[in-house]
């Protein structure tokens, strides 16, 4: 009796997880002109018009850039700040990291708003620019939560006896932490891309006439068609997520560091 509970609990545990994701990929194989499910038949030129609407290569482009640089930003900023917060007894800590995680705890509409009322129109910063700054705030906090863990996890006297045997603090920092940390920051960098990647409320404050990331410029073509295309390719991020995160498993050797 035990046995059959826990599988029925499995089952619907994964029928809750995997469901909505089989649903988006049948609904963007529909061969009718809506989007519908059940498909009213079966076929992949939805997929295929995916590529060839513009605006979505664009929004995708740029939307890959910002989650790429945001989060490289994020981590050169965030992995000396939480090695701060960890390894050195810092005046007011409590209160920097709150700081640092307030872009998480604040709802993203109203850092949206702030960005753009008190950061962009007074310095008059291009779209790109903002978009940039605000993905690179966004992705802050999780850099800092992070890497700060794997700091929690790595023993301060190796860092003491490299630095006795010679190393200076920027070379035991580099030898030694850093190839101990590195499972930490690939995953600091994993999940600040996804975060930055799919992020609404504060691109919809932020983009503007002709600069789109991809998840606002789904949204505005949903406002003026309702083809399978957006369950289509909502789909083929849903996989390239997969992907991102098997190639660093498999390439990088993700599993042997967490």
């Amino acid at each position: 009796m035990k046995n059959i509970t826990s599988w029925a609990i499995i089952a619907v545990t994964l029928t809750f997880l995997i469901g909505p994701f089989i649903i988006i990929i049948f609904a963007g194989m529909s061969a009718g002109e809506a989007l519908a499910f059940p498909p009213d038949g079966l076929s992949l030129k939805w997929y295929l018009k995916v590529f060839t609407i513009e605006s979505f290569r664009q929004s995708f482009l740029l939307s890959m850039g910002l989650a790429i640089f945001g989060t490289l930003a994020a981590l050169m900023l965030g992995v000396p700040a939480a090695y701060a917060l960890n390894r050195y007894d810092l005046p007011g800590a409590e209160t920097i990291r709150t700081i640092v995680a307030s872009p998480i705890i604040v709802p993203g509409i109203i850092v949206g708003l702030a960005l753009l009322r008190y950061l962009v129109i007074p310095l008059d910063f291009t779209v790109t620019m903002a978009l940039f700054l605000a993905h690179t705030a966004l992705v802050l906090p999780y850099a800092v939560r992070v890497v700060s863990s794997s700091l929690n996890n790595l023993r301060s006297d190796m860092e003491e006896a490299a630095v006795l045997l010679g190393c200076t603090r920027l070379q035991a920092f580099t030898k030694v932490v850093l190839p101990n940390i590195r499972g930490g920051v690939l995953a600091a960098f994993i999940l600040g891309f996804v975060t930055s990647f799919n992020q609404v409320p504060v691109s919809l404050f932020l983009s503007g006439p002709g600069v789109k990331t991809l998840p606002i410029d789904m949204l505005a073509y949903m406002e003026i068609t309702y083809d399978p295309s957006v369950a289509a390719l909502s789909a083929l991020l849903a996989f390239m997520s997969l992907a991102i995160v098997f190639v660093a498993e498999r390439l990088l050797g993700f599993s042997r560091y967490v």
